[in-house]
This record gives structure tokens, C-alpha cells and sequence, in this order.
């Protein structure tokens, strides 16, 4: 990776998280009208404030209350499970040129139609482009992951005329920029998708959210496969209810609204998924 390119201009011809032929939902671009960063900060409160009674009345680590073990064993982590991590230090604003990974992967999946995808990390960020398409990699062959089906396969390729999309990690400054070419309001906190593009919010691969109730690394590939999900061709999904896993189509990022975090499309080997939410 000795090398630094700007990322590929949207095809103008393409609007917002346009439909393709054979997809099963259309996804929309519209998000919610709450600013997204109001929400941070009364996420963060709380969830500072639960931190500091905790350690003063009891000195035990932050665990969610109604910790349930059949979510646990149908997501492979807990339910209640949350990470107190120490704050992170990572750029707001990048030089927006991007270094892509090398190499490419296997094909994945057993059956249905290639997608190829590339990797690339914005120069500045702090975070090795090689490592970050480790995750990638993993995220999307995992068998809990959409190939799960058996009704599409995915690779990872360098070349950026072989790719059907790549997936960005990009500081919030410039992940804004990216996402608003396409209409998309992200105030810099939320990743996005647009046709053939994957833009990953830095700060919420270093952070996540708050009251997430799972590690970080349960985020991130919740966060891949969510915005993946958006490149092939699924919408957003509700809730099916209190204490139940999260649809991996539910904006997580915006808050669980009662249900359990879940980073996958497959629990139990079959395809999870919420009541679709129209017009997004």
C-alpha cells in the first residue's frame, strides 16, 4: 500500500441508494429529522451518569440490567453486555485521499451472484488499511453474514474497475461530505451508503454509541453489515419487540428502542428480520 488516490466520484446518473433490478426492498435515503448529535449527548449523559453511580455505590463494572440468556445464545454475546472503554483519540477532519488494501479473498458463499467489493481507509486516520479489511473480510464471510443464504457470494478485490462497491473507513468530516454528495444528511455521526459506496464513520468504528450494551466489536460488525445490507438492497427494519435482537436493518446507531443489540442477518441459521419501515 504505497500509494494514496481520492475516492471514486458517484456516478451521476445514480441518485441516493437508487434501486437495481432484483432487489427485494428499495432503499431510501431519508433518515431521521432528530440531529443525530442532540441524541449523542443525551445518550452520553446517561450513560456517564449510570457509570459514576455504579462505581461509587458498588465498584463493579457497568452491566445492563435484564441481562436474557436466550438472546445470548441465539447472538453469541450478551444482551446486557457493555463495554467501559477508555476514550479514543482519532482526527475529525482527514486530507480525504484514500489508501486501498491489497490483495483480494477467496470467494465466500456457496451460491447466487458475485459481489465484488474493495477497501480503502482514508489517509490520516491512524488506522491501517490492511487490519480494517481484515474486519471487512471477516464481517462478510462470516456464517451468520448474508452469503448465510446461500443466494449470494462476495469477494474482496484491489482493482477498482473489478469492484461493484467499496467500503470506506473515513473521518466524520469527510464521511459528511461524502454521504451529502448523495443527499444524505449525517452531521458527521452516522455512516452511510450510496450506490457502490460503503462510508463508515470513524468515530463510530473507534466508539460506537452509547448504551449500545454490547462490545465494540459487536458494533462494527453490526455497522458493516448494516450499511452492506443498504448495497444489497435491504431497507430499514423495526424492533419485533422488547428484549428480542435487533434486526441487523434496524438504525442500532440511533438507539435498540427496547430490543437487544445484534450484529447479523442469520440467527439460528435463518434469516432475521423486523417488520420493514416504508420510505426507508
Amino acid at each position: 500500500m504505497t500509494s494514496s488516490s481520492p475516492y471514486d466520484p458517484p456516478d451521476p446518473s445514480d441518485g441516493p441508494d437508487a434501486a437495481r433490478p432484483g432487489r427485494r426492498r428499495t432503499v431510501s435515503a431519508a433518515w431521521p429529522a432528530a440531529t443525530p448529535r442532540a441524541r449523542a449527548r443525551r445518550r452520553r449523559t446517561a450513560w456517564l451518569g449510570l457509570v459514576l453511580v455504579l462505581a461509587a455505590g458498588t465498584g463493579v463494572a457497568l452491566v445492563r440490567a435484564g441481562d436474557d440468556a436466550g438472546v445470548r445464545a441465539r447472538t453469541g454475546y450478551g444482551a446486557g453486555a457493555a463495554e467501559v472503554a477508555p476514550p479514543t483519540r482519532y482526527p475529525r477532519t482527514g486530507g480525504g485521499s484514500f489508501t486501498p488494501a491489497d490483495g483480494e479473498t477467496p470467494v465466500h458463499g456457496l451460491d447466487g451472484p458475485l459481489r465484488r467489493y474493495r477497501v480503502a481507509v482514508e489517509a490520516g486516520t491512524g488506522q491501517d488499511a490492511a487490519a480494517f479489511a481484515a474486519t471487512v473480510d471477516a464481517v462478510l464471510a462470516d456464517r451468520r453474514g448474508w452469503t448465510a443464504g446461500g443466494a449470494l457470494r462476495v469477494q474482496r478485490v484491489a482493482d477498482v474497475d473489478a469492484a461493484d462497491f467499496t467500503v470506506y473507513l473515513a473521518t466524520p468530516d469527510t464521511s459528511e461530505r461524502m454521504c451529502a454528495e448523495g443527499g444524505l444528511s449525517t452531521e458527521g455521526y452516522t455512516s452511510c451508503r450510496l450506490p457502490g459506496r460503503v462510508v463508515i464513520n470513524l468515530a463510530r468504528w473507534m466508539e460506537a454509541v452509547p448504551d449500545y450494551g454490547a462490545p465494540l466489536s459487536v458494533y462494527r460488525e453490526y455497522v458493516v453489515n448494516h450499511e452492506v445490507g443498504h448495497e444489497f438492497g435491504e431497507g430499514h427494519e423495526a424492533c419485533p419487540g422488547p428484549g428480542e435482537p435487533a434486526p441487523v436493518m434496524q438504525q442500532q446507531t440511533y438507539g435498540l428502542d427496547g430490543c437487544a443489540a445484534n450484529a447479523w442477518p442469520f440467527v439460528d441459521g435463518s434469516r432475521y428480520a423486523g417488520e420493514p419501515i416504508d420510505g426507508v
